[in-house]
């Protein structure tokens, strides 16, 4: 064995970590939950606020739940960022994760959890298309496909077992960014459960013993740290394959409910944790600056042969572009008063730039035509109703967003993520002959873009930006863009 070297695998074996009752099942396995949602649950213990671990289910048929059941649910959080003015980097041991689930493999071991007695809280981030109705989702013999049906499996089986007992309803957290996350879940519940034809009895208690919480979340969470995990490893003693890295800044809006406050109390250990009579406004702000800026810019900056946020901002052409985009067409759709916006958007441009974090533009990229619907086509229509003309940036992000589902930049093949639904809309778009043709398909899906964008305006204007970008290249439409050539 080399002098220094590590040798032991984070996990319960070489590191001693309690075992606290289970009283929160999670449904998402990814960075982000773990960066924010799970750190926040080790807060809450540590400061004696909460006694909780977490089961952790993995919501698709491909996930990492045999990942981190490798490591025993243990994995390092490095949290780097300004904090006061000053620069901070700080690293822990996450110990909350105590139970994995992939549930198309062992789909009783997921219902089995609507029986027990610790379980009060269901969290879950399964992305924008997660929270959906799919109505031939009705067969709880087998797993079902969708998030909500998973979850109406779960709670009726607990309330099946528990004999209807009001007092055994769960406080359930969405984290995932779509408009009145809590509200919109339990309406896919109670959708699907009138399809199914359950009886009243139930759905009164889905209705009446769960509470459904509103929520905004808010950190960047890039991930793995592929450059810094050996020095990370030699910080912590252990060998760990599952660090997560994020910056400093954390934000949770939860819609006040006296249940869910009780059962997650979650703003009583000194965390940026508000509970709040109406989400809106933050979300709105949020949605809109951070997460447009982060949809809009990431096929662009990518195609533009970029691979991280901080550079795509420090990029005299693509970090022009985002500033233009937030100053004049996401600013004036925003609701508050210009102060708070304006500092709102001050602060997430100097995010972007946070030098520790190295945010890679294909994790953003997961499911990207579903982020465009949530993250951008509300300014699309907020600023189209306003100004009475449509928000030229967002359209020129449209068509980069339709070149970079083309899958190629350069000669390298792009590594696309999103559902097969959207693969194949985007293939059938590539199908056709001229930009105008491929400029109407794309807008035109009514269905994936929740309206039809394929007005004459929209189909001259992105066609022209695609025919710039397939001719030219990314950069150098986007610089003819930006100089009012295009």
């Amino acid at each position: 064995m080399e002098r220094g070297k590590i040798v032991n695998l984070l996990n319960r074996k070489s590191y001693h970590a309690p075992e606290r009752p289970i009283k929160i099942l999670q449904f998402g396995e990814g960075n982000f939950l773990r960066g924010f949602a799970d750190w926040i649950i080790q807060e809450l213990n540590d400061s004696g606020t909460l006694n909780s671990d977490v089961a952790v289910v993995q919501p698709r048929p491909s996930g990492r739940v045999r990942e981190l059941q490798k490591q025993d649910g243990l994995y390092t959080i490095c949290l780097e960022g300004l904090e006061h003015g000053e620069a901070v980097s700080k690293c822990r041991i996450i110990d909350v994760l105590r139970d994995f689930i992939d549930p198309y493999t062992d789909y009783e071991k997921l219902i089995s959890y609507a029986e027990s007695e610790d379980l009060e809280i269901v969290i879950s981030n399964t992305t924008e298309a997660g929270i959906a109705l799919d109505r031939s989702d009705i067969d709880f013999s087998t797993c079902p496909k969708s998030f909500p049906g998973k979850l109406l499996a779960l709670l009726k089986r607990r309330y099946d077992y528990f004999d209807g007992d009001t007092k055994k309803g769960l406080a359930i957290i969405p984290c995932e960014l779509i408009d009145q996350n809590g509200e919109t879940l339990r309406r896919c519940l109670n959708d699907l459960a009138g399809i199914m034809h359950l009886d009243c009895d139930f759905i009164d208690w889905l209705n009446t013993a769960n509470r459904f919480a509103d929520t905004l979340v808010d950190r960047i969470v890039p991930g793995f740290p592929s450059k810094s995990a050996d020095e990370i490893c030699r910080k912590i003693g252990f060998i760990d394959k599952n660090i997560v890295h994020g910056e400093i800044f954390h934000l949770w809006v939860i819609k006040s409910d006296p249940f869910i406050r009780k059962k997650f109390p979650a703003d009583s250990a000194g965390l940026n944790v508000i509970f709040v009579e109406d989400v809106a406004p933050y979300r709105e702000r949020k949605v809109k600056i951070l997460n447009g800026a982060h949809t809009a810019m990431t096929p662009i900056a990518y195609l533009c042969g970029l691979d991280t946020v901080v550079e795509s901002v420090n990029d005299e052409d693509v970090g022009k572009f985002i500033n233009e985009l937030i100053n004049y067409e996401i600013k004036p759709t925003i609701k508050l008063p210009e102060n708070e916006i304006d500092d709102f958007a001050n602060s997430v441009i100097e995010r972007f730039k946070n030098s520790f974090i190295r945010h890679e533009l294909m994790s953003i990229a997961l499911n990207s035509t579903s982020k465009f619907r949530t993250r951008l086509l509300p300014t699309y229509d907020d600023y189209k109703s306003i100004l009475g003309e449509p928000p030229r940036h967002i359209l020129f992000a449209f068509a980069s967003l339709a070149v970079f589902y083309r899958g190629k930049r350069g000669d390298e093949n792009i590594p696309l993520s999103d559902s097969l639904e959207y693969l194949d809309f985007w293939n059938d778009v590539w199908q056709e002959g001229d930009c105008e043709k491929i400029a109407e398909k794309a807008l035109s899906n009514a269905e994936i873009w929740g309206r039809n964008l394929a007005n004459d305006d929209n189909i001259r204007l992105v066609a022209s930006y695609i025919r710039a970008i397939l001719e030219h290249g990314e950069r150098a439409a986007l610089r003819q863009f930006l100089g009012g050539k295009l």
